[in-house]
């Protein structure tokens, strides 16, 4: 009898142990989830603001339109990606074009005065920090969940419960070294 009772305690504590595990990797992957859902409006945010900022700029420089339109097309890469990783990827490169308009207003001293370029300038950089402060907490998170279902005992159930690693947020290449802006 005292044998029973032990077999059943312990099943009893592998079950309660399971649970634990599952809920907290569940909770972990939500935690993810939301991360990459705040990203997500940080970027919807600076897509809308983009038409704008283009606009601006094709009164001013006219013949720059090669620029203007790999801003366009970048921008529309991001709005059409539909898994995070491709966001991620449509992001660095929108990030990239974006350097290459701000480099092109410095050749146009009117533009840089017009106070529609300056505003939209402003809002575009108070949310490229929204949106690097929310990519580090994403892969802070990430981070969190790619070691819980990596370490022991959740490696033995993670799989069997469908949680997978997820990918970071990296960096772009090049983002190592900062633009140079002179106003």
């Amino acid at each position: 009898m005292v044998v029973i009772g032990v077999i059943i305690a312990i099943i009893v504590v592998l079950v309660v142990a399971a649970i634990v595990m599952y809920n907290n990797l569940v909770k972990l992957r939500n935690m993810v989830d939301n991360a990459w859902a705040q990203i997500d409006v940080q970027l919807q945010r600076r897509l809308d603001l983009i038409p704008n900022l283009v606009e601006t700029v094709k009164g001013y420089a006219a013949h720059e339109s090669g620029t203007l339109e790999k801003v366009t097309a970048a921008r529309a890469a991001v709005a059409s990606a539909t898994t995070p990783e491709d966001k991620m990827a449509a992001d660095n490169m929108l990030t990239g074009t974006l350097k290459s308009l701000f480099a092109v207003s410095e050749a146009y001293p009117e533009l840089k005065a017009n106070q529609n370029f300056q505003q939209l300038q402003s809002q575009l950089s108070e949310t490229e920090d929204k949106i690097s402060y929310m990519r580090q907490s994403f892969n802070d998170t990430v981070m969190k969940h790619n070691t819980a279902i990596q370490t022991f005992p959740a490696v033995l159930f993670a799989g069997m419960f469908g949680f997978k690693e997820r990918p970071s947020f990296d960096a772009q290449t090049g983002a190592e070294v900062a633009p140079k802006v002179t106003f």
